[in-house]
């Protein structure tokens, strides 16, 4: 064999060495955050069995055009390829967020009709970065509430129904502020706020809204659990895209949790259930720590 056919094959034998060293891991998570500029992103990913915890995570992307279209709070699935020791994430591409369950899909179904029947309400739905307009609503302490006097502080903002019954939807949304809650309680009721918006208000307002927030040990100066008169109940869900009706005495509703800033700008809709309270948690407090 010459030394140049030498050298193809031992080049060729490296080069298959490298490979076979990339270690590659399916991942699925919540991005954070993204810069192009410096090649990165960071991800709040879902724990890999047998191989790592969920955890927030920072990786090396070589393909940065895809980071331009990721927005914090955008699901997304991709490979982690380990290689000389450096993380990367390569494939990346945004992940559904549908929930095939009966309620979801109907209430998805029912949004869906009325986009198309009414499509003026799609112009009052606030895109991100769009300051979000003020609006004022009753808490469980019969406290007058509006949102502007948050100014200055993180929001974190979900819907819900003490009737709801089941546990993965209202239950779950309102356990995840509550789980952010204990999480950043340093920061609670200085830096962050927690709003809970009922849209069953027949049933949820006086002291049934004060039962509702005593079920989660809402302390009223950290966690408002709010109400109003129907029509202003719609007029606010419908500025985040969620939409609810009156079925067989309960309701069908699509589920959205929100972060506004500082600034009272939407930061991040997280649209259905399909994200884990500390991925919630994660997004949160990268809004709380920028100045």
């Amino acid at each position: 064999m010459n030394k140049i056919a030498t050298l193809i094959l031992l080049s060729l034998l490296y080069t298959s060495a490298r490979i076979k060293a990339a270690e590659q891991h399916p991942a699925r998570g919540i991005v954070i955050g993204a810069a192009p500029a410096h090649h990165s992103l960071i991800v709040s990913c879902d724990a890999i069995p047998g191989y790592m915890s969920a955890m927030e995570m920072s990786f090396g992307v070589n393909d940065t055009k895809v980071l331009a279209h990721l927005k914090p709070g955008m699901p997304v699935k991709f490979t982690i390829v380990t290689r000389d020791k450096k993380l990367y994430a390569e494939n990346i591409q945004p992940a559904s967020t549908s929930n095939f369950e009966s309620e979801p899909m109907e209430a998805a179904t029912l949004t869906a009709l009325n986009s198309a029947l009414v499509p003026s309400a799609n112009q009052h739905v606030v895109s991100i970065g769009q300051q979000v307009p003020d609006f004022e609503l009753t808490d469980q302490a019969r406290q007058q509430i509006r949102l502007s006097q948050f100014r200055g502080k993180v929001v974190a903002l979900t819907f819900g129904y003490s009737r709801c019954p089941n546990p993965d939807y209202c239950y779950r949304l309102s356990n995840n502020l509550a789980r952010v809650a204990t999480r950043l309680h340093e920061k609670a009721g200085r830096d962050l706020v927690l709003l809970t918006i009922a849209i069953d208000p027949e049933h949820d307002q006086g002291a049934a809204l004060t039962e509702y927030a005593n079920m989660w040990k809402a302390n009223p100066d950290v966690w408002h659990f709010m109400t109003g008169p129907l029509a202003q109940v719609k007029q606010v869900a419908g500025m985040f895209g969620l939409n609810f009706w009156s079925s067989e005495g309960l309701l069908t509703h699509t589920l959205h949790t929100v972060i506004i800033d500082r600034k009272g700008r939407l930061a991040v809709n997280l649209e259905g259930n399909q994200f884990t309270p500390k991925q919630l948690g994660d997004l949160v407090e990268v809004y709380i720590n920028r100045p």
